[in-house]
């Protein structure tokens, strides 16, 4: 653990509290990439504790929420929190996704707090699980509202984000619909190629051969001519080095034609 904090950028923390908690989910955020790369270099997803930490520390990667939540949960854990695994439904086009389409995490410090490092352009610190009212924070406006069914819906700036349920989970409860995000035509993760990362001015983002930075309200796209650039951007912007490009569903088609 000591080596994922340096991961992070972080020292370890005198308390678990809620001031660290914020410290290091900022530091999370800026220095582990939401990417789902393993997914079109052919590299299998294990959802066990050491296999998470074995990437994201030893290998330097990011991941998806089950990877990034799963692997955060260890690690806050380690520094004396108690730390739920808690599941979700993902809002799409006004729809739910299946069942455990997201993984989020409930953390008493001793407050409890939803944490989420692993949903992209999403919270920067932590939301007060308790509380109803709109909270603040550097990524937009949040909300947790109850729902009929005992559920909370997570919303950011007034538009449902997931639906989290309550009841304690464990990893291997998610396995099945990770194992449907890496395979199914239907899967958000399946059809498109991302590896995306919050700076300390807005965000980066790797969409197949698009570099996109944002800085406030600035939008710069780069689009890259070649593997040489796309292999230095991921090096470069998110830290990831690789020895071959993943490939994009699209270019799958074309080498298959």
């Amino acid at each position: 653990m000591d080596e994922y904090l340096q991961r992070i950028g972080a020292s370890r923390p005198p308390r678990p509290d809620a001031e660290s908690l914020r410290d290091l989910q900022l530091r999370h955020l800026l220095t582990v990439p939401f990417e789902n790369l393993s997914i079109h270099l052919g590299e299998p997803i294990v959802l066990d504790e050491q296999a998470l930490i074995d990437k994201i520390v030893g290998r330097r990667r990011g991941g998806f929420c089950y990877e990034l939540n799963g692997a955060f949960a260890v690690l806050l854990r380690s520094l004396g929190y108690q730390v739920t695994l808690l599941a979700a439904r993902v809002f799409a086009d006004g729809s739910l996704g299946p069942p455990f389409d997201h993984m989020a995490l409930r953390v008493d410090a001793p407050d409890p707090w939803l944490v989420d490092v692993g949903f992209g352009k999403f919270t920067h610190y932590p939301l007060r699980f308790d509380l109803r009212t709109e909270q603040s924070d550097p990524g937009g406006s949040f909300r947790l509202a109850e729902t009929e069914e005992g559920d909370l819906d997570v919303l950011q700036d007034g538009v449902p984000q997931y639906r989290l349920e309550r009841r304690p989970r464990a990893l291997a409860d998610y396995e099945a619909t990770c194992w449907w995000q890496q395979t199914s035509p239907r899967s958000h993760f399946a059809r498109s190629l991302v590896c995306s990362l919050l700076t300390e001015g807005g965000r980066v983002t790797l969409s197949d051969r698009l570099l996109v930075r944002t800085t406030g309200d600035e939008r710069r796209e780069h689009l890259l001519a070649t593997d040489t650039e796309v292999l230095a951007a991921y090096r470069d912007h998110f830290g990831i080095e690789l020895t071959r490009l993943p490939v994009a569903p699209a270019r799958q088609e074309e080498a298959s034609e």
